[in-house]
């Protein structure tokens, strides 16, 4: 089963398409991050999930429900932190923690004094008193407290100090494995060794949807050799990402590797050559993705 399935969903905003097509899978008990520019349509995506935004087009499914019935009792498995969530800044850390409690029939109250502890949260002190970071803080503790089976983070490290950023990690493995956890972030280094499964979107497409693992095993850079002039194709085959070729050296990235199927294929195209193959990192794989500006998809479904 997956906690969130997305078919064929778009969003418009007059000429602008934000969301486009988007077909998205997460897997229960995953932990998926979603990556990609500004302006790709990850926040617009994750409000039409939490049910902030509907759709112009195509279905989405939460939890087994229909997103257009989250409210209520729909929300009481759901944690969701945003970038720019609004607090009741009049409300001291503690009445705000203990205005949450009684919404959701789950919250773990020592789990709930463990986050106050590991985040420093001051319980007295008025919301609108805090930092940007503490604020964020505040919103993260009452989002964990309950323990939820989805829990969606839009952007939750932006801002943060390291320190912070290590408190959440810790915090969030402390839920697992009953919890999914979706989130948006732009820093990949912090993220990159926590992530399950990765998306990346751009101009409101997502162009990867799959496991890390996946992607790291199927993107290299490869560099073919040969001891004339190679064969210099016209059109390179569409996998061949960034391909350049200078005499007797050819370069590319390989969207589907495959050592056998990738040799044959270059030797068809190039001639006789040999060929060298690195994976590319995570980092390396999105700046490809960003600089080529179009979708890619592996040989085989993904999952």
């Amino acid at each position: 089963m997956y906690a969130i399935q997305t078919t064929a969903l778009n969003k418009k905003f007059r000429r602008i398409h934000a969301v486009c097509d988007v077909n998205l899978k997460v897997d229960e008990g995953s932990v998926y991050a979603l990556m990609g520019p500004n302006g790709a349509g990850k926040t617009t995506l994750i409000k039409l999930l939490m049910n902030l935004m509907s759709p112009n087009d195509g279905q989405i499914n939460v939890l087994g429900a229909n997103a257009s019935t989250l409210e209520g009792k729909g929300l009481e498995k759901i944690g969701y932190v945003s970038e720019n969530q609004k607090l009741p800044g009049w409300m001291p850390v503690g009445m705000f923690l203990a205005y949450c409690r009684p919404f959701y029939p789950t919250w773990d109250t020592a789990l709930e004094r463990r986050l106050v502890k590991r985040f420093e949260l001051p319980i007295k002190r008025r919301l609108k008193h805090l930092s940007r970071g503490m604020r964020m803080k505040a919103a993260l503790c009452s989002a964990l407290a309950f323990r939820p089976r989805l829990l969606v983070l839009d952007e939750p490290l932006s801002g943060l100090d390291p320190l912070v950023r290590d408190d959440l990690m810790e915090s969030l493995s402390e839920l697992a494995p009953g919890t999914t956890v979706l989130l948006s972030s732009h820093d990949l280094a912090e993220i990159e060794s926590f992530a399950s499964h990765i998306g990346y979107m751009d101009d409101g497409r997502l162009m990867i949807s799959e496991a890390i693992a996946s992607v790291r095993s199927r993107f290299c850079s490869v560099v073919a050799t040969a001891e004339v002039p190679l064969a210099i194709p016209q059109t390179p085959p569409t996998e061949w990402l960034q391909f350049t070729a200078d005499g007797t050296t050819a370069r590319w990235v390989e969207t589907a590797y495959d050592p056998e199927r990738v040799a044959a294929r270059a030797r068809e195209i190039l001639g006789s050559v040999e060929l060298t193959a690195a994976p590319l990192t995570l980092r390396e794989v999105f700046l490809t993705m960003a600089r080529i500006g179009r979708p890619t998809a592996p040989d085989e479904p993904q999952p």
